[in-house]
């Protein structure tokens, strides 16, 4: 389905801005919710991109309803349109198999609906922002479910909260796992246990799953953790805007609109 849409991605700490034009990705842009006095213009610049196309559309996902709200204001007064939201006003694009699919992230799903779209079997997929989510379908392209975990900031920013003498430190890869002063022990210790999580997770959805499944890293802080780590299969920046428009081609699709 050749769509022009705009897809929002609105996070905990970020606005993610995508155009797709004829169904390919062809710009996008990240706004931090500290500078959402952006908002306006940065998605009135972005609309003007397929405003006078065929049949241009709003479609977006969201983890953080306060900043939902915001959005949803901010697209009315820069466009005056209104934005169809993945779980609300369009359908999920895969079959969800947790206990209570409209409490799983709708970013989770989008994620691994756009992993198995490009990959065609089971695989996982982690998305590394704020949280660190590592997700799983089958080769059917169920959503299996998956593991929450802290994301770098929030280790970070405990391990200094938290304690009498650690300093807050700023994520960079660490030179060295032994390290030989504070600063890099702390960021060693992040490093390892973020990549180990992620290891020791997807082995056991390998067991569960009877293969080893491929695994897609997103999100804000995939390339600093994954970037050349054999583990990963690829390293997809834009995952969850690909996912949101699937979403919205297979609901417009299946609904013949």
């Amino acid at each position: 389905m050749d769509i022009n849409l705009l897809v929002l991605n609105v996070g905990n700490t970020r606005l993610a801005l995508g155009v797709f034009i004829a169904g390919d990705l062809q710009f996008s842009t990240r706004i931090l919710h500290d500078n959402r006095a952006d908002w306006d213009g940065r998605i009135a610049d972005a609309w003007n991109r397929i405003k006078d196309l065929d049949s241009p559309a709003i479609a977006g996902v969201s983890v953080n309803p306060a900043a939902m709200e915001g959005i949803e204001q901010a697209v009315s007064r820069a466009i005056g349109q209104q934005v169809e939201w993945v779980g609300r006003d369009i359908d999920l694009p895969i079959k969800v198999m947790t206990e209570n699919p409209v409490e799983t992230g709708p970013d989770r799903i989008v994620n691994v609906a756009a992993a198995f779209e490009q990959m065609g079997k089971g695989c996982v997929v982690v998305d590394a922002g704020t949280a660190i989510t590592v997700d799983v379908c089958n080769d059917a392209g169920d959503f299996l479910g998956g593991a929450i975990g802290a994301g770098l900031g929030i280790l970070l920013d405990g391990l200094h909260d938290r304690t009498a003498r650690l300093p807050r430190v700023q994520f960079r890869v660490p030179g060295a796992t032994i390290a030989k002063n504070t600063e890099e022990a702390i960021l060693s210790g992040v490093y390892h246990s973020v990549r180990g999580m992620v290891k020791e997770l997807v082995e056991n959805y390998a067991t569960e799953l009877g293969f080893w499944p491929d695994i897609i890293a997103t999100g804000g802080d995939a390339t600093a953790l994954f970037e050349g780590w054999e583990l990963i299969h690829a390293v997809s920046p834009d995952l969850t805007l690909y996912g949101i428009a699937l979403a919205y081609a297979n609901h417009h699709i299946k609904h013949g609109t």
